[in-house]
Parts: structure tokens; C-alpha cells; sequence
């Protein structure tokens, strides 16, 4: 509820909700009832990722999340933390942290 209040009051312009599998009509139906558009994708076994904002973030979304979030690279994840409008400088830190590790993993491999 907190989720679509603030993306309605314009505070966030996507939200990235995650939740079980059991909710999907649940969530489905009730953002439709909104009028809100959403991009809905599993997140493994047993959740759904529930993306839903403005078309353009969304359509954005369809084209950059294409995997599991946990498989994006180092700036597929960068991007998709400023979308949600999580903080720059931590998204800054996270980043940096993945592509330092990227590339350590990818020289281990060339070895």
C-alpha cells in the first residue's frame, strides 16, 4: 500500500515490489483497479518481481532487466538502483564494488 501511495504522490516514479508467488492475482488486480502499468518477472522459485511506475521507466525496465537481478552486470545494476531512485553515492559505492569484482573474477578466469 505504502508503495503505490508513493508513487501516486509522486515521491518515486518506479517502484520494484517483490513478493510470493500467492499474491500474483492479488497484486496484479489491484494495480490494474489503480491504473498503474507494471512489468511483472519471477525472482526465482517461489517470488515474483512487480515493477510499476511511469510507461517510460517500465518500457526502460523491459530492456534492461532481462535476467535474474542478481545475473545484471556491474552498470545494468547501477542503472536500475538510480531508476528505483535509490541513493547516487551508495549506488556510486555498489557499483564500484561490482566492477572491481567483475573484473577480478574475469582475470582469474583469463588465467
Amino acid at each position: 500500500m505504502n508503495h503505490i501511495y508513493e508513487y501516486q504522490k509522486g515521491v518515486r516514479q518506479m517502484i520494484l515490489f517483490t513478493c510470493s508467488k500467492e499474491y500474483e492475482t492479488f497484486v496484479s488486480q489491484r494495480l490494474s483497479r489503480q491504473n498503474i502499468d507494471f512489468v511483472m518477472q519471477h525472482a526465482g522459485k517461489n517470488n515474483l518481481n512487480f515493477y510499476f511506475g511511469r510507461k517510460e521507466c517500465l518500457n526502460a525496465i523491459r530492456l534492461i532487466v532481462t535476467r535474474p537481478l542478481n545475473e545484471l552486470s556491474p552498470e545494468e545494476d547501477f542503472i536500475l538502483g538510480v531508476m528505483l531512485g535509490y541513493g547516487r553515492l551508495e549506488e556510486c559505492r555498489r557499483y564500484l564494488s561490482l566492477a572491481r569484482a567483475e573484473s577480478a573474477r574475469l582475470e582469474c578466469a583469463a588465467d
